[in-house]
């Protein structure tokens, strides 16, 4: 619906009407009826505040009485525009020299007036950069009731701002640290029945979900200890939690918290812990208020569900068709900001103390307040948060230049046998993360043929 309503606004920004003559009341009447539509939504809380079509002086004068009239049927005020501001949002010259009526309840009115002081400030202190304007312009778009991802997705077309979502997110991986890969490897295989894309000895990478992946790295060859706190989760989605938690306990895997449904309640499951420590909760949501926009989703990827591996102790038709990374922070906001602005990500669910977010078709990834979850903040962790990525070479250059967070190294780093190049930087609050794109190699064979099942 709201992705519906962001496109018609930005239609409607570039409408050119003309006035009421014989030959555009077709155009007039349509322009009238966008204005009962959008007073509608107003009015029902959907949009805050919305824009009609660009119109000269002169045909404003001949619109307005009867806007205001189509308005106020729905309890909406107008104000009549003929200066709207300028953001980052919109091609600068969208509105030069015509009019635009601002519909509206409230003090909305005030809040955009507001803002437009606040270019006017900025600009006679000289401080008017692009990070003020980028502030000012998702303060203009969240008044139009514009998702975070939809603002980024506009102010990419008008500046050079990008997100990491703007370079291709093709998977999801999370890089895991052991001492003992081998025994790590045959948990993750045999006893979970996940496929073992590629084996690079140090490490090995293993399918989670149609694009989410878990590396097991070798603790005394990568960037992290098998010491260090283990601050992740890993969420494995299923509808048969049942199934999983009977298998589990015959198999000894250690649970953590026991499975024990519960009527009415926003999600069930339990606890799992693999063989040195890492959390695998076992979850399925339920419709609940604040898994409204998130159910449709797992709804789909259902049809896409990974099942055991037949080599596996995994009883047939036992699966994953979604995961959640759970990462552990102090200040949830912040974290907040990022995700959405440096990355790029949908928020699908909000569960107030978390935050869950779509990183691609099946994978999801939340930020979670550490004082509510099961692990507490920690400086140093276990784990790097992981991204395929399409244009990596663009990703990294654009990191370089604009510094959205602290690189670990200076160069994009091909590894020695060309199978992969990859780069890691340091996320707020101390998160490694790490972006990759794997190459044509013998090792990569069947993982490439999931990541690019076109070719």
């Amino acid at each position: 619906m709201k992705h519906n309503i962001f496109l018609l606004s930005v239609v409607l920004l570039f409408v050119f009407v003309g006035c009421k003559n014989e030959g555009d009341i077709d155009k007039y009447s349509y322009n009238l009826g966008v204005i009962g539509a959008f007073s509608e939504l107003v009015n029902s809380g959907t949009k805050q505040l919305a824009l009609s079509a660009t119109l000269t002086s002169e045909d404003m004068n001949a619109f307005i009485d009867d806007a205001k009239n189509k308005a106020s049927e729905h309890d909406v005020s107008i104000y009549r525009e003929s200066d709207l501001i300028v953001t980052n949002l919109f091609p600068a010259d969208i509105a030069k020299d015509l009019d635009v009526l601002l519909l509206f309840q409230g003090t909305t009115l005030d809040e955009y007036l507001a803002l437009k002081e606040d270019v006017v400030k900025h600009k006679s202190e000289g401080t008017y950069n692009l990070e003020a304007q980028l502030d000012i312009s998702r303060r203009f778009g969240r008044m139009l009731s514009y998702s975070p991802r939809k603002i980024n997705k506009l102010i990419s077309q008008n500046t050079s701002f990008r997100t990491m979502d703007d370079f291709g997110i093709k998977a999801h991986n999370v890089f895991l640290y052991y001492k003992d890969v081998e025994k790590a490897t045959e948990f993750y295989s045999k006893i979970l029945g996940l496929e073992v894309v590629a084996d690079y000895g140090m490490a090995s990478i293993l399918r989670v979900t149609h694009d989410s992946y878990i590396i097991i790295v070798d603790a005394a060859k990568g960037m992290h200890t098998a010491e260090e706190p283990k601050t992740v989760a890993i969420a494995l989605l299923t509808d048969k939690l049942e199934e999983w938690y009977n298998y589990l306990k015959e198999q000894n895997v250690e649970i953590k918290y026991e499975y024990k449904p519960k009527q009415g309640g926003a999600h069930d499951g339990f606890v799992a812990v693999d063989p040195e420590g890492y959390l695998l909760e076992f979850e399925m949501f339920k419709q609940h208020p604040e898994n409204e926009p998130f159910i449709p989703i797992l709804e789909q990827n259902k049809y896409k569900q990974v099942n055991a591996s037949n080599e596996s102790t995994v009883p047939e038709g036992l699966g994953f068709h979604s995961t959640i990374t759970w990462l552990y922070y102090k200040d949830v906001l912040a974290m907040q900001n990022f995700y959405e602005n440096v990355f790029g990500l949908e928020l699908v669910a909000d569960q107030g103390w978390a935050k869950i977010y779509r990183v691609s078709e099946t994978a999801f990834l939340a930020i979670v307040d550490e004082r509510r979850g099961m692990h507490k903040f920690s400086k140093d962790k276990a784990v790097n948060v992981g991204f395929i990525i399409d244009d990596i070479e663009g990703w990294f250059k654009y990191v370089q230049e604009h510094e959205p967070f602290k690189l670990r190294t200076e160069k994009l780093e091909i590894e020695s046998g060309k199978k992969y190049t990859a780069f890691v930087g340091y996320g707020p609050e101390d998160y490694y993360l790490e972006f990759d794109f794997f190459h044509p190699h013998q090792l990569n064979t069947r993982l490439l043929e999931y990541l690019n099942p076109e070719d």
